[in-house]
């Protein structure tokens, strides 16, 4: 099998999807805006070959130099798992008559407006909802959706752009800021536990699936800068509440045509143990959400994907042995860090569940907590317990502080 991959060396995880493909038999080729040398070593190992272009948003550009790069290669299948170049991939797959998701398809994915609507469709509860493309039909949404709502791009990936809106007031004071979006929907705002449900599907059916929570919610994590937000990956699914959201997101991956690839589906657990869908993207978690997934069941959830998409199975054994938790830090203050403080005393008190610590250098320039949710790097722990992974990541997120200036 002939796979060709999108940008394979971007994200962070990629590369490691790339490198099981090619352990699975499969001849991997990729395409992207990555100079070669720039590519890190599991993708480089792992592909056959590999087209550089310089913008790789030409579509105009990037056919024909496809085509053009080697004319006598039958690519067999496109995969994609940065949400930025999902509809290329799709025009890529018209383009060269690949089986896989199409354009249409790939907008039920990406317009959050169109995905509501085929969701509705099928019966799966979701907010109400409305398009908007002028602050007067934003006006008319509300009127709709009634507040609190969520205003948030169209088209996007995570929280980025994404605005809770209590009252009028608020929504004049985001509107700066919307003025940058051609289109939102506008939804109705639900309250509760919010949870992710990730899966590895071929033809229609889940081989693997895992579910992570959020603590906070993702909106509030992306909106407070002096949090510690954290993911944690679940051990115990066999709660009803499980068993109904792993029902509604079946029923959504069907009703949007996704039978073959990964998914990552967001979803909530209401006070009133209502479960309600949030959102959907034909791709791999980001966050480094393969690593919980991994230290979750002591497995390989890149060779996992790999092998269902090349063979249509997984023979590795899944055993749900551990909570595993992802704590993200962002430093106090501005500038480069100069200080890291508290992780001496945890390491002595929790050394035994601490899996790995990925945390920024002395010297090195803070990042855009706005931008990634990994923000100024992570501390990673499990436990067989869940109160217990959740006593040690609460220790984490209070008592270790990194300093900027």
């Amino acid at each position: 099998m002939n796979i060709l991959v999108i940008q394979p060396g971007f994200p962070n995880e990629v590369p490691y999807f790339v490198r099981g493909l090619a352990r699975q038999g499969a001849a991997v080729f990729g395409i992207g805006d990555q100079p070669p040398q720039a590519i890190p070593e599991p993708a480089r190992a792992g592909l056959r070959d590999y087209l550089y272009v310089k913008n790789l948003w030409q579509r105009e550009a990037v056919i024909p130099a496809l085509r053009q790069w080697r004319p006598d290669l039958k690519i067999h299948r496109i995969d994609c798992f940065w949400e930025a170049a999902m509809e290329l991939a799709a025009d890529l797959r018209v383009a060269f008559n690949i089986p896989g998701l199409t354009p249409e398809k790939t907008r039920g994915f990406r317009d959050k407006h169109i995905m509501r609507q085929v969701l509705n469709q099928a019966g799966v509860r979701n907010p109400r909802q409305a398009k908007a493309e002028s602050f007067a039909q934003i006006e008319a949404a509300l009127e709709f959706t009634g507040y609190p709502a969520i205003v948030k791009p169209v088209a996007g990936a995570g929280s980025a752009d994404t605005y809770r809106l209590n009252s009028r007031q608020d929504f004049e004071r985001v509107k700066p800021a919307l003025k940058k979006i051609a289109a939102v929907v506008v939804e109705e705002f639900i309250t509760g536990t919010e949870y992710t449900f990730d899966t590895i599907s071929v033809n229609g059916h889940i081989l693997f699936a895992n579910v992570e929570r959020y603590e906070p919610n993702m909106l509030i994590a992306r909106s407070q800068e002096h949090l510690s937000p954290m993911t944690i990956s679940l051990r115990d699914l066999s709660a009803p509440h499980f068993q109904e959201a792993r029902a509604m997101c079946t029923t959504a991956l069907n009703a949007l045509g996704l039978d073959r690839g990964f998914a990552h589906m967001e979803w909530f657990h209401t006070e009133k143990g209502e479960v309600v869908f949030g959102e959907i993207a034909a791709r791999p978690p980001g966050g480094d959400a393969g690593m919980l997934m991994n230290y979750t069941s002591d497995f390989d959830v890149y060779n996992a994907y790999a092998e269902a998409m090349v063979h249509g199975r997984i023979s590795q054994a899944i055993e749900r042995k551990y909570n595993v938790a992802i704590i993200f830090k962002r430093a106090k203050g501005n500038g480069r860090i100069h200080a890291i403080e508290g992780m001496q005393p945890l390491r002595k008190k929790w050394g035994a569940h601490i899996l790995k610590e990925d945390l920024l250098p002395i010297g090195a320039k803070r990042r855009d907590w706005r931008q990634t949710l990994i923000s100024d790097g992570y501390i990673m722990l499990r436990h067989p317990n869940l109160d217990t992974t959740l006593q040690i990541a609460d220790d984490i997120a209070q008592n270790v502080t990194l300093w900027a200036r």
